[in-house]
């Protein structure tokens, strides 16, 4: 009965780390990745449409990306939405692409970029928590209820907690792991 509690409680922890990951691709650490540009949309005829799906964007050097629209008319609408966006990025078009040079990080920048990483993974695991104290509260209106026994509530309490563990300790192991890509020069 309470594993159900515990795998419905597994699929948001899985989801919040799948959301982490997705919050640290948006962070550059210096080096061209084409995820870095997929918070950006561009007003295409009347609708904000993500710039991946209206060109095609690639890292061909490790400080490069090239964003090829297949439509030329929007060059000028990415040009914008790049240097609107908080990435710093200066774009240069040749009327077909667009080239962003990515720019070494200082050490400052590098210092800033892992405050907003330990702060976002710090929400993950505070998202993780939530997930553990409902599945907790589940349980024990099960034991009120008379489906669960006393033991068998503490051994469910005991299995969350053992699951809520692996979880925190997979966003330590992200957040470290992107600190170091943060502080590669």
């Amino acid at each position: 009965m309470y594993l159900d509690v515990h795998k419905q409680a597994e699929e948001k922890m899985k989801k919040t780390i799948k959301a982490f990951k997705e919050d640290l691709n948006s962070i550059r650490a210096g080096r061209a990745n084409p995820t870095l540009l997929d918070r950006i949309t561009i007003d295409y005829y009347g609708t904000q449409t993500p710039l991946n799906q209206i060109s095609n964007i690639s890292a061909p050097e490790p400080r490069l990306l090239v964003i090829q629209p297949w439509d030329a008319n929007v060059i000028s609408q990415i040009e914008k939405s790049i240097l609107k966006s908080d990435l710093g990025l200066n774009p240069s078009n040749d009327g077909k692409l667009i080239r962003l040079a990515i720019p070494q990080l200082t050490e400052e920048r590098r210092k800033e970029l892992i405050k907003v990483v330990k702060k976002n993974s710090e929400n993950a695991k505070v998202a993780i928590r939530n997930g553990r104290r409902e599945a907790n509260e589940q349980i024990k209106k099960m034991q009120k209820a008379s489906e669960l026994t006393e033991d068998e509530q503490k051994q469910a309490e005991e299995q969350m907690q053992k699951i809520t563990d692996k979880y925190i300790e997979e966003i330590d192991s992200i957040l470290v792991q992107k600190e170091k890509e943060l502080l590669e020069v």
